[in-house]
């Protein structure tokens, strides 16, 4: 099972991201949890300045830009 976190607080760019990994999973069928993370003291423990911000099994895989849904098949798969 793969363990996905999107960092932001909450931003279009945030939600945009959430909306993209969410249809990526479903596409793939993968077993994956997704959990959005909002809370700045969190966000600040991956030392990361800009938001959004996508980790996959506690990698950061994209950071400060929203993924494209082929980038992120690619770092499920």
């Amino acid at each position: 099972m793969k363990h996905i976190k999107i960092l932001g607080t909450g931003c279009a760019k945030c939600k945009q991201t959430e909306a993209i990994v969410k249809q990526v999973v479903e596409q793939l069928g993968i077993d994956a949890k997704i959990e959005k993370v909002e809370d700045i003291q969190k966000i600040m423990e991956y030392n990361v300045l800009s938001t959004p911000v996508l980790v996959v099994d506690e990698v950061i895989k994209v950071k400060g830009r929203v993924p494209m849904p082929d980038e992120v098949k690619v770092f499920l798969q």
